[in-house]
């Protein structure tokens, strides 16, 4: 492999010579041979788009020419088009500000620069640090890049999966809104709803969760870019960080600001931790909705066995037309990591001491993961599962007519303690429920059947 050298504060190192990084990137790559989980490409285009507008914002204040502007300018748009995705090799466990990845794109985008100027016939020559990296700090800019980063994930690719999933389940909403079924609760038979009525809660839930959403993403909208070091901004133009978030908003046509406070940006995260508490009720609804498609399903004809789910592939390397619901094992799945994601969050955002939060890679990789996660398991159940979900309603109307909880209509008629002894009466001598009725004398028949009528207690004027 050829090599070039490459000069830091520290000394020489050898660099590929078909490599764009230089010597800090380099030293990061050595000393931190940890896992396999790098820095996620979202935010290293986060940081391509700050490093953007940090020069646009230096070039207007009077700090940077034109000729280094341009080349920056030109060379993060590589990145943003993800034409240099291989010049970013770093670890997510290295320090804890982030310091070498702040590097890492500075060096790539001063020696990509650089080349673009020599190409020109430029005599202006980009260094990393003074010119990339002006009115900057890896304090300032990591913390900025999360909240880039995690916000278009969010807008960008969760909350779509979320709106298509809603939709879908709509579809099946109205489609079996008048399908009347026995409920449960404590997993035990309770009184009739629809089918239609039962995927109104499912989607009611990711509604409300996609409002949450939204709501804790405002947070994510201030930046921390301005503080510099430890929050007092030196080093920086006083209007740097006002003009660079005013760039961003510009450039993604997010209204993200300037937060008001640098001293809280550099050492708390905790816009994360709130907008990643919304994933996890996010994630907490989409474990109840494929675990109550799981129970339904289950079967086909030893179980529950009221909806039937699409077969995508053989469910059994021994067992023949064996159908599993494996997409709610795979969505369920997911769940269980973000749950784990959340609860390394909330450690690695509790650990700000003094000036600085130093667990800033391991938060935006998990929160990073948690939206990619969820956005694509929910696309993937919606589509594999969701819209082919059917009903089988044979065997909705045979457990309809089974449950002992229709006794509740008589409740008003003959009272709690006398519909209570019919129930149990049935249950115990495996008899209907009339039977039972009758038996004891307290309807007629005439009154039995205009009194429990399953389609009649399901007040379908309620439904949402």
């Amino acid at each position: 492999m050829k090599t070039r050298i490459e000069k830091d504060s520290i000394g020489e190192i050898e660099v590929p010579a078909d490599k764009y990084w230089g010597a800090q990137t380099e030293r990061s790559k050595r000393n931190f041979k940890i896992g396999q989980e790098k820095m996620p490409l979202e935010l290293i285009y986060a940081y391509a788009l700050l490093k953007k507008c940090a020069a646009k914002a230096n070039q207007e204040l009077g700090l940077l020419s034109e000729e280094k502007t341009e080349a920056i300018v030109e060379v993060c748009d590589l990145i943003l088009k993800g034409e240099l995705n291989d010049q970013f090799p770093l670890s997510v466990w290295q320090t804890g500000s982030g310091t070498q990845t702040n590097m890492n794109v500075n060096e790539v985008i001063a020696n990509k620069g650089n080349e673009l100027l020599r190409k020109k016939g430029s005599s202006e020559k980009l260094h990393p640090n003074d010119d990339v990296n002006k009115g900057q700090s890896s304090n300032d800019t990591f913390p900025t890049s999360m909240h880039i980063a995690a916000y278009k994930g969010v807008h960008e690719k969760l909350v779509p999966a979320i709106s298509s999933f809603i939709e879908i389940l709509k579809e099946k909403e109205a489609k079996f809104m008048d399908v009347v079924k026995i409920g449960r609760t404590h997993l035990q038979d309770a009184t009739p709803l629809t089918v239609g009525q039962e995927i109104s809660g499912w989607r009611a839930m990711l509604e409300k969760d996609q409002k949450m959403i939204f709501e804790s993403s405002d947070y994510l909208l201030d930046l921390a870019i301005g503080g510099t070091a430890v929050g007092t901004g030196i080093n920086a133009h006083k209007d740097f960080g006002e003009k660079v978030s005013s760039f961003i908003a510009e450039e993604t046509k997010y209204p993200f600001r300037s937060s008001p406070n640098k001293f809280q940006a550099l050492t708390s995260h905790d816009e994360i931790v709130h907008s990643h508490g919304t994933l996890k009720a996010l994630a907490a609804d989409l474990m109840k909705i494929a675990n109550d498609i799981r129970w339904l399903s289950s079967g086909p004809r030893c179980g529950i066995g009221e909806l039937s789910i699409p077969a995508n592939e053989p469910g059994s390397s021994i067992m023949p037309g064996k159908v599993n619901p494996t997409q709610s094992e795979a969505l369920t799945m997911v769940v269980a990591q973000i749950f784990g994601n959340d609860m390394t969050i909330s450690f690695a955002a509790s650990q700000g001491n003094f000036q600085l939060n130093v667990f800033k890679p391991v938060i935006i990789y998990n929160y990073l993961q948690s939206v990619e996660l969820l956005s694509d398991g929910m696309n993937s159940f919606a589509e594999k599962c969701l819209r082919g979900l059917e009903i089988v309603k044979g065997k909705i109307e045979e457990n309809v007519q089974r449950s002992l909880m229709l006794v509740t209509a008589l409740n008003s008629y003959i009272g709690y303690e006398r519909a209570a002894e019919i129930a149990k009466l049935a249950f115990k001598k495996n008899i209907t429920l009339k039977e039972a009725a009758l038996e004891l004398n307290y309807v007629s028949e005439e009154e039995y059947d205009a009194w429990i009528v399953p389609k009649n207690m399901v007040n379908l004027d309620r439904s949402l």
